[in-house]
C-alpha cells in the first residue's frame, strides 16, 4: 500500500477489505503521514494486537505510547496531530454539523453495510441491500448542493462515505443511472479521483472498483 514508507513510531493495524479501516487510511493518506500498515483479517488479528488493544479488534492505531481502537477517535486525533490539510472545519457550529453527519452515516448506513459484507443471513442481507439502495437513491440529490458532502471542503464525512460507496458493486447494490442519482455518481467520481483516495486503497480494495469510475 502506497502510504507505507518505513518503520515509524506510528503503526496502523488494518483489515485490507474493511470499510472502517479504509476510512482511517484515507485520513492518513490525506495527511501524508508516514505509517507502518500491518494488514490482517478481522477474524485473525496479529498476536501482538492483544497486548495493545483490550478488545483485540481491527482497526487499531498505535502512536508511540498511545493506542486507539475507535475509528472516529482515530480520525479526529490524526486531524489534530497533523493539522494540514484540516479535515474538520474551524468553527464550532460547522464542526458539530460534521460530527453529526458522521453519526448519521454510522447509525443509518454502517449497520446495513456490516450485515451485507459479513453475510449475516439471506433475509437480513436482502433487506439491508434494499434499504441501503433506497437510502442512497433518496439522498442522491443532496450531493449536488456542494463539492463534497454538505461542504465545499473535503472533510471526515467524506472519509466515512467514500469507503462505503467504493464497495457498492461488491455488495451487489445497483444504483439506477437517472437524473436523480446523477449528483451521487458525480460525487463518487470526484472522490475516487483524489490522489489520497487512490493512495489509501489496499490491493484487495483496488479489485472492488465500482463500474461508475471505469
Amino acid at each position: 500500500m502506497g502510504i507505507v514508507a518505513k518503520r515509524s513510531a506510528m503503526t496502523f493495524f488494518s483489515d485490507p477489505t474493511d470499510h472502517y479501516s479504509h476510512r482511517v487510511r484515507i485520513v492518513l493518506a490525506e495527511k501524508g503521514v508516514t505509517v507502518d500498515v500491518v494488514e490482517a483479517e478481522r477474524d485473525a488479528p496479529p498476536a501482538e494486537l492483544s497486548e495493545l488493544n483490550p478488545y483485540n479488534t481491527l482497526p487499531t492505531l498505535v502512536d508511540r505510547d498511545l493506542t486507539i481502537y475507535e475509528t472516529r477517535v482515530m480520525m479526529e486525533y490524526l486531524d489534530e496531530r497533523f493539522p494540514h490539510p484540516p479535515l474538520l472545519p474551524v468553527y464550532p457550529v460547522t464542526r458539530a454539523e460534521i460530527r453529526q453527519f458522521i453519526y448519521r452515516v454510522e447509525t443509518d448506513w454502517c449497520p446495513m453495510v456490516d450485515i451485507i459484507v459479513r453475510n449475516k443471513g439471506k433475509e437480513a442481507v436482502a433487506k439491508a441491500s434494499r434499504d441501503l439502495r433506497e437510502s442512497l437513491v433518496t439522498i442522491a440529490p443532496i450531493f449536488a448542493e456542494k463539492v463534497y458532502f454538505m461542504s465545499d471542503e473535503f472533510t471526515l464525512v467524506d472519509c466515512c462515505l467514500a469507503p462505503i460507496l467504493w464497495r457498492i458493486d461488491q455488495m451487489g447494490i445497483e444504483i439506477p443511472d437517472t437524473k436523480q442519482t446523477a449528483p451521487l455518481f458525480d460525487y463518487m467520481r470526484r472522490i475516487f479521483k483524489r490522489a489520497a483516495f487512490i493512495e489509501s486503497l489496499s490491493e484487495l480494495e483496488k479489485e472492488m472498483q465500482p463500474r461508475c469510475v471505469l
